[in-house]
C-alpha cells in the first residue's frame, strides 16, 4: 500500500528521510510530505526489469546518462526525495556518479502504476515532475497495457499503446519500445 505517512512532523526533509531506520519499505517526500511503499509485486519488477534493460543498451550506446532502478534518493529539493521505479539521469561532467548528489538532472522518471500507488503517481508525482521540468514522465500501466506519457507542459497525458518513442538527445535516433510486444513478454498474452 502507497500511502501519505501519518506523523506528527509537520515537513519533513532529507535529513529527516536520511534518519529512518531500513525496515524494507520505500521511503519519499514529496514537498514535505513522507510517503512510504511497501515491497513491489513480481509483475511490477518485470516491468522494471524490461524497462531498464531497454533504456540501457539506448542510453550506454549513445552516452547520454545513466539508467538505474530504485531504490536511489534523487533529491528534487531539500523537502522532496523521489524514488522513480527507473529513471535516467545525466552525467556531471560525464563522471561516473559515486553518491546520488553527483547525478546531474533527471532527463526520465518513470513509475509502474499499481491500484496503491496511482493517486499518489498521477497526481502528487506527476505534478512534482512537472514543476521540476523533467522533460518526459511515463506512468506504466500493465492492467491497461498502456503508457501515460507527460511533459512538464501537459495537462493531458500523451496515451501510448502501440509504439512509445523517446528521444532526449535531437541528434541521435529515438529509442523505440513496442509495447504491445513488451507487455506480452512481461504479462503473458
Amino acid at each position: 500500500m502507497y500511502m501519505a505517512a501519518t506523523t506528527t512532523k509537520k515537513r519533513w526533509t532529507r535529513a529527516d528521510l536520511r534518519a529512518i531506520p531500513d525496515d524494507g519499505n520505500r521511503y519519499e517526500i514529496i514537498d514535505g510530505e513522507l510517503f512510504v511503499t511497501p515491497s513491489p509485486s513480481p509483475v511490477h519488477q518485470r516491468l522494471v526489469m524490461r524497462l531498464l534493460l531497454l533504456l540501457h543498451v539506448y542510453v550506454d550506446e549513445h552516452r547520454i546518462g545513466e539508467v538505474l532502478p530504485s531504490p536511489a534518493d534523487i533529491e528534487l529539493a531539500d523537502d522532496t526525495v523521489v524514488q522513480p521505479d527507473v529513471f535516467v539521469a545525466s552525467r556531471l561532467d560525464g563522471k561516473v556518479p559515486q553518491r546520488w548528489e553527483d547525478f546531474g538532472p533527471l532527463l526520465l522518471a518513470v513509475e509502474i502504476l499499481s491500484p496503491d500507488t496511482a493517486r499518489t503517481d498521477r497526481r502528487i508525482k506527476r505534478h512534482r515532475y512537472q514543476r521540476d521540468s523533467i522533460p518526459e514522465y511515463w506512468i506504466v500501466d500493465g492492467d491497461a497495457r498502456v503508457v501515460e506519457r507527460w511533459r512538464p507542459e501537459d495537462e493531458r497525458p500523451e496515451i501510448v499503446i502501440e509504439r512509445l518513442e523517446w528521444m532526449p538527445d535531437a541528434r541521435v535516433a529515438p529509442l523505440v519500445i513496442d509495447l504491445p510486444a513488451l507487455f506480452v513478454a512481461t504479462l503473458g498474452t
